[in-house]
């Protein structure tokens, strides 16, 4: 699963197929056998999309069956209980395939992820199916971003297998057959497809624990490995691993959807918080304007003050006794040069704050209307959210202690039945 920290990660998970039953029902899922699916963020007006990079030729059982039959695999010394079925899930995270453009740039990643997957499982003739699914809706983005968008992933069954080399006996006639390898056959096995193997150090050699027992490293921690390191090698650099050491990599697929819910719910408060802080800021920068325009209206009004009126300069000088002559004292003729200067400074500075002040008044209009669609698309996602954020609010403890009960339950199961394997982990670098 993709943490809520804005990095995006690869993330590979193996789940078993115990049953015939539980073959069946992911049959159902994958193939989209159903007419309608509890889960409600499949999309069936978009199955179409789904893209197969191997389609199943019948059933997966009887592809099972026939693959016995044409001895492409072997059951031989199996167990009845024995697992036979097994399902690879690749995944990242919505955001990334969604900034990189949506459906063809997933189409081609999963096309690649594909590649990975044969090698992990040991050649294509051992895969029953390999889907990629376009249809499921990521609710939280959908809702935040006010568009569709869809989480793709790829879903792959297939059948474990390793060689097995079958020797001849002590009973053979020929003594020097005795011990020799009298053929190799593929035979159906998890626990040896997943077993898991000695962490290696620098000389080759297995390394040991303080109790001198060999350091086992868990056969999923090696997929996740395995498939980060094989899509990087294809380019895709921008990735990360799916983080280490975390029950991730065990989960069921009930743990693997609680935790998206939750995760849903943390990426819609964080889309709240985002518009929230926008703003804010938009509303500090438009009294900053407001502030720089007040400025600017006080400066014109004194500006205003200090030029001459009309009056005043009708008022000085007296007309001549004879003609049509005006004449001034000294005092007023230096006054009149001295008024006519300041008023040709005075209409220079009006037209210049004149202009100040209306791109001032453009630039606050601006902001004001900056401020109002910020406003506007923070109230509709508020409103969006809302539900998320009471239901969080009022259940948030509940929320906690049924994930964690979920997740307690799910790693008592694991150990449950798989003790060695748990023991092997507890080891795990």
């Amino acid at each position: 699963m993709a943490r809520n920290d804005g990095i995006d990660r690869t993330f590979a998970r193996n789940q078993d197929l115990p049953t015939l039953d539980d073959v069946a029902k992911v049959q159902e899922h994958n193939e989209r056998e159903k007419d309608s699916y509890s889960n409600q963020d499949i999309d069936t007006t978009q199955t179409h999309r789904n893209v197969h990079f191997k389609k199943p030729t019948d059933s997966y059982a009887a592809m099972f069956d026939q693959m016995i039959a044409d001895g492409v695999i072997s059951t031989r010394g199996l167990k009845a209980d024995a697992v036979k079925y097994g399902e690879l899930l690749f995944d990242v995270n919505s955001a990334y395939f969604h900034n990189h453009g949506g459906y063809e740039y997933a189409k081609q990643f999963y096309a690649d992820a594909y590649k990975a997957a044969v090698e992990i499982v040991g050649g294509e003739q051992y895969i029953l199916s390999a889907v990629m699914h376009a249809d499921e809706r990521n609710r939280a983005m959908s809702e935040a971003l006010g568009e569709d968008v869809y989480h793709y992933h790829l879903h792959v069954v297939y059948i474990p297998v390793v060689e097995k080399q079958i020797l001849w006996s002590k009973r053979c006639k020929d003594e020097a057959l005795r011990g020799t390898i009298k053929e190799v056959i593929t035979q159906v096995s998890r626990s040896k497809k997943w077993e898991s193997k000695p962490v290696l150090g620098e000389d080759g050699n297995p390394m040991l624990n303080a109790k001198g027992k060999k350091i086992l490293k868990s056969s999923y921690s090696v997929l996740q490995d395995d498939f980060f390191n094989f899509m990087r090698n294809a380019g895709y650099t921008d990735v990360e691993r799916g983080e280490r050491g975390s029950t991730e990599e065990h989960l069921t697929v009930t743990q693997f959807k609680v935790q998206a819910e939750q995760q849903r719910l943390e990426a819609v408060t964080g889309q709240v918080a985002q518009a929230k802080r926008g703003l804010e800021n938009a509303k500090a920068a438009t009294e900053k304007q407001k502030k720089k325009l007040e400025a600017l209206q006080k400066e014109t009004k004194t500006a205003k003050t200090v030029a001459l009126t009309v009056q005043e300069i009708e008022t000085m000088g007296k007309k001549a006794t004879f003609g049509n002559n005006i004449t001034l004292t000294p005092d007023e003729c230096d006054t009149l040069k001295r008024y006519a200067v300041n008023g040709i400074i005075a209409n220079a500075d009006n037209k210049r704050l004149k202009e100040k002040l209306a791109s001032a008044e453009k630039t606050v209009s601006i902001w004001k209307q900056r401020y109002e669609a910020v406003n506007e698309k923070y109230m509709e996602l508020k409103q969006k959210a809302q539900p998320f954020l009471d239901a969080l609010e009022i259940a948030s403890e509940r929320v906690r202690a049924f994930i964690n009960s979920i997740l307690i339950r799910g790693k008592e199961t694991q150990e449950h039945k798989h003790p060695a394997r748990k023991r092997g982990q507890d080891m795990e670098l």
